[in-house]
């Protein structure tokens, strides 16, 4: 059952998804060579905690930490740790989550490490592009599929593979509620949006092939052949004459 929210809870995920974005800019800041996954995790639990939140994440079915923290060719649900140093070059997906007040905003971004290869930077580029590409087409009337194959489209025309096992959801008093959002077509068919849907839109887009494995931990998701994978999200708000980004610095 896809729940709507009034524009009371919409207010109220508005003020979680300004922390949420407020601890993704700390993120950033703090992004440099030799930074620990484990040591951002605390950088973004203490914003999250300080801003009166709860980070969303943390003990969701498990999960031990307050953000997921996916390096390369991570796709999704990296668990921090002391261990995974960043090094030049690399890339991150950092994917925050803010419960606040019976609501959670959730939203994630790719960041570079230093300096990257054109492909990769190219990489980061499409894929943000395509998360724009899905929001733009949201609206009152308009199918779920339209936004994921506004996914697709972007991803595949610039030569790069989507991420089919994993999914966008709908958001609000649940971390996961529904619709699930898939970041491919075909368009004209599922739900159709209306005014008070939230939905948490995340394309994932791999450098190489779309397959993804599992790693030991239950968790931590990577691309099968080992290619570098990117990670954009927003939470966003239909509204009576198209939407709303909640999530947006």
């Amino acid at each position: 059952m896809i729940y709507k929210k009034s524009p009371e809870e919409i207010a109220l995920m508005r003020r979680g998804g300004k922390i949420v974005a407020d601890t993704l800019a700390r993120l950033q800041e703090a992004l440099r060579p030799g930074i620990t996954t484990a040591e951002l995790d605390r950088i973004a639990e203490t914003a999250i905690v300080g801003a009166g939140a709860t980070p969303s994440f943390k003990g969701y079915r498990g999960y031990p930490a307050s953000i997921c923290t996916s390096p390369n060719e991570v796709i999704v649900h990296g668990i921090p740790s002391k261990d995974v140093v960043l090094r030049d070059g690399d890339i991150i997906s950092l994917d925050v989550g803010a419960f606040l007040e019976g609501f959670h905003a959730d939203s994630a971004w790719t960041f570079p490490v230093g300096e990257v290869d054109a492909r990769v930077a190219e990489l980061l580029k499409v894929t943000e592009a395509s998360l724009d590409a899905a929001v733009e087409k949201c609206a009152p009337g308009v199918r779920l599929g339209d936004v994921g194959a506004a996914v697709q489209e972007v991803a595949e025309a610039a030569g790069f593979s989507i991420v089919r096992e994993y999914a966008g959801h709908g958001v609000g008093r649940a971390l996961h509620e529904e619709p699930s959002i898939p970041n491919y077509g075909p368009p004209g068919r599922r739900e159709v949006l209306a005014p008070g849907m939230t939905l948490a839109i995340e394309p994932m887009v791999n450098l190489g092939e779309p397959e993804t494995k599992t790693l030991g931990d239950g968790w931590t998701v990577v691309t099968a052949d080992g290619s570098l994978s990117a990670h954009f999200e927003h939470t966003v708000a239909i509204t009576d004459d198209g939407y709303e980004i909640l999530t947006k610095a």
